[in-house]
């Protein structure tokens, strides 16, 4: 979801490219950067101690909105993240070769865990107040310290959040929830409530704990999973593109690994291709689509393992009322 600001944004498409990386001042393997899936991966790297990595940014901005005046001391700024660690770290862009903002970013292995995020940021002034937010890039980069291959990751973002009084308004209606899933996104987003249950997001954010504390940790982020794999689910099948003779195509990207684990489960004993069909000719004719809800809910209770995590906190519960006071 979009945030939606009171002052004039950019519509035009924001485009970040990474040009070039080095590790310890020397160059990363081309191997290791895919433009496609927009990642790099740092792990095997060719150096196993090294200290950091600088990635050179080139920023494409639509720069005809920009001429027609409407905003002031524009600045764009290339941003690493992890939220793992709340690593944060900004670097100024400048007006490079022909329209397009360059600059480097460096990354600090010190600071970072096993993913960051890096994104670009143009602010500028609006209505004589400077820093406003007027554009991001659509796409982010991943840069993945833990793999060796840059391949786009396929899980879920976490997110913590007070849904009352936070940054993303759209949340404001769920403040009595304590998570909602975002499909919207490149990749599937968890947002945790800090505000709904006291205490519930640093239990599940801690480890070890009494008996008690582990069985609700388990089994809350079980409930979670199961809701995330049956967004994700709804989210891929929902919008299916179609060949010539109507038959579905495959999605991309997360969604084509969603379908391929839950649709044997879903539609046991089908072929991969029939069961995508079967999917989209009930969702789309309306016949069969509320009975299939059950191998759905089944499809996402076995990916978040319900079963097993539900057994282990009955056999805890049942240790605990026999051991003696």
């Amino acid at each position: 979801m979009k945030a939606v600001f009171p002052y004039p944004t950019l519509l035009g498409d924001v485009r970040c490219e990474i040009v070039a990386v080095r590790v310890d001042g020397k160059p990363l393997p081309y191997t290791n950067v895919s433009k496609d899936e927009r990642v790099v991966a740092l792990h095997q790297s060719g150096r196993a101690g090294w200290e950091e990595a600088v990635f050179d940014v080139s920023v494409r901005l639509p720069e005809d909105e920009l001429s027609d005046g409407r905003w002031q001391n524009v600045n764009c700024l290339a941003v690493l993240t992890e939220k793992a660690t709340n690593a944060r770290t900004v670097s100024p862009l400048r007006l490079g070769p022909g329209s397009a903002r360059a600059g480097s970013i460096t990354l600090s292995r010190s600071s970072h865990l096993r993913r960051a995020t890096l994104s670009v940021l143009v602010v500028a002034t609006v209505d004589d107040i400077p820093g406003r937010l007027i554009g991001t890039c659509e796409e982010a980069w991943y840069v993945d310290l833990a793999e060796a291959t840059p391949v786009r990751q396929r899980d879920i973002e976490i997110v913590q959040l007070d849904f009352s009084d936070g940054s993303h308004d759209w949340l404001r209606p769920y403040k009595e929830s304590s998570w909602v899933v975002d499909t919207s996104g490149d990749m599937p987003t968890v947002y945790l409530n800090t505000t709904a249950v006291e205490g519930l997001v640093t239990l599940l954010s801690a480890s070890g704990g009494s008996p008690a504390e582990r069985i609700v940790r388990e089994m809350t982020a079980s409930q979670i999973a199961q809701d995330a794999w049956t967004a994700m689910f709804h989210s891929a099948v929902s919008d299916l593109d179609v060949d010539e003779d109507g038959t579905p195509v495959m999605p991309t990207g997360w969604r084509e690994s969603v379908l391929r684990a839950m649709l044997p489960d879903v539609l046991p004993g089908r072929q991969l291709t029939d069961a995508l069909y079967d999917i989209n000719e009930r969702r789309t004719q309306g016949f069969g689509w509320s009975e299939l809800q059950t191998g759905i809910q089944f499809a996402a209770g076995r990916r978040a393992q319900i079963g097993k995590k539900l057994t282990f906190a009955v056999r805890t519960a049942n240790r605990a009322e026999r051991i003696p006071e």
